[in-house]
């Protein structure tokens, strides 16, 4: 039997200030989600950001919560299902989250339990970043390296073109006029400037020209890169002009240079400069609806467009359970 373990990042378990607060506790405090040296991560987080962030964060997830709970974690369990219906009684297939529950040490257990001979890890990232990939593969790696048999274990490291995930994000706009907008923006999720540079091992991050605008040997796992990749890729799909969309980066945190440029400034200027009514925006880099696209894209940032003169941002919705995106996954982990 062949286990296939599908990770999101995590999602509090209430939308409860007790229950945010220990959800963003055990996120930043990864080093890979803040790498700075440990002491100082930890003034910062247990200090500072948690204690401050975890009431305003739980308002936000009240928002978000629906009877059936997390978006991010239901829409998990469906896709767990359908992959599981997919792929057949030869596979176990497992839902895991990297924070919270269930957590990859209790997938893990169930499949070591069920005597699995092989291990296929599915990050439900498309593209590659030490903060959230590779977290994933470490946490892995950490809790497979206890047990005295280990099985055979592939990593899926990033899917950032891959055919199929695109074709549904495509499915998912059609339920818009994509002409009766002014512009059409792929905001990503952002990362700190810094990290980019140090997964750089060949003097090149942020050092050439349009660097991220090309996916080569040299930056194939380069976040930036890939998320290029991706929008390069839906445009040609959706036949859309140069000047038709914009390529942005958003949830920036803290007072570091991130990849740019932001979401919300380039917001601003579609609205005051350009004169932009109404967007279109896909989050290519999430496989889930979340709290940064329901809440970040159709909330907070529709609300600041609003307010410099545009009429409406419009999201297009992620993949959640999409059954092209079902079987999309379960023919990515079969190979």
């Amino acid at each position: 039997m062949t286990g296939i373990l599908i990770v999101n990042l995590g999602t509090p378990d209430a939308p409860t200030r007790g229950a945010v607060y220990r959800y963003l506790k055990q996120f930043l405090l990864d080093p890979r989600v803040i790498d700075i040296n440990a002491i100082a991560r930890n003034i910062l987080v247990r200090g500072i950001i948690v204690p401050f962030r975890s009431g305003q964060s739980a308002k936000l997830y009240k928002k978000l919560w629906t009877e059936k709970g997390s978006p991010l974690k239901y829409n998990g369990v469906a896709l767990v299902k359908g992959v599981q219906a997919e792929l057949g009684e030869e596979y176990m297939v497992e839902l895991a989250m990297r924070y919270q529950s269930p957590s990859i040490e209790t997938a893990i257990a169930k499949m070591m339990q069920a005597k699995v001979k092989k291990i296929v890890v599915f990050p439900l990232f498309p593209h590659y970043a030490s903060a959230s990939t590779g977290s994933v593969h470490e946490e892995v790696m950490r809790v497979l390296s206890r047990q005295q048999v280990i099985p055979s274990v592939e990593f899926i490291s990033e899917y950032a073109t891959h055919g199929p995930m695109l074709d549904v994000f495509v499915e998912n706009s059609k339920q818009f006029d994509l002409h009766s907008y002014d512009h059409v923006l792929f905001s990503y999720h952002g990362l700190p400037q810094r990290q980019m540079r140090k997964a750089d091992d060949c003097n090149h991050c942020l050092k050439v020209d349009k660097c991220c605008e090309t996916l080569t040997s040299v930056n194939q796992y380069c976040y930036s890169a890939l998320c290029h990749a991706t929008t390069y890729a839906l445009v040609e799909r959706l036949g859309l002009r140069k000047d038709q969309y914009t390529i942005s980066f958003q949830s920036r945190l803290g007072r570091d240079p991130w990849i740019q440029p932001y979401t919300i400034q380039v917001l601003e200027d579609l609205a005051k400069v350009k004169k932009a009514k109404r967007l279109l925006v896909f989050c290519p880099a999430f496989t889930s609806d979340c709290l940064e696209t329901t809440i970040e894209i159709s909330d907070e940032y529709n609300e600041e467009f609003q307010e410099w003169g545009g009429e409406h941002i419009d999201l297009v919705p992620s993949l959640n359970d999409h059954p092209a995106w079902i079987k999309a996954v379960a023919d990515m982990v079969r190979r």
